[in-house]
């Protein structure tokens, strides 16, 4: 008598073991995915953040009078990829320096990072 009312008792146990499983793996991969994208856009931000470096660098090579040919409508490109442009403001409103507010953006893929100095 009691056993027919459980002959679907280990299918639904099963099923239910399964769909458990199952939850727990794509939350997993989701978990490890997002990790993943997250390493790979820190390596860039690495990347945009040396090419603002080596912007700062070209200009305070000619401190004197600052300039570059660098802007941010004709970057300028290095070996690996990465592009950086400069802005160059004289005293004033928006730069409290003595003489010039320098911001180099460096630009890899997605990430873009900027450096700015005062002198």
């Amino acid at each position: 008598m009691f056993k027919n009312k459980q002959q679907g008792t280990t299918l639904y146990l099963s099923l239910m073991i399964m769909t458990i499983l199952l939850a727990v793996a794509f939350g997993l991969s989701s978990i490890f995915l997002g990790q993943a994208k997250m390493i790979r856009s820190m390596g860039q931000s690495v990347i945009a953040f040396y090419a603002a470096d080596a912007g700062i660098e070209e200009v305070l090579t000619r401190r004197s009078s600052p300039s570059s040919t660098c802007t941010k409508l004709s970057p300028c490109f290095l070996d690996n990829g990465a592009a950086y442009y400069i802005i160059i403001q004289t005293p004033g409103v928006d730069c409290a320096a003595a003489n010039y507010c320098i911001t180099a953006v460096g630009v890899f893929k997605e990430a873009r990072r900027a450096i700015g100095i005062e002198y």
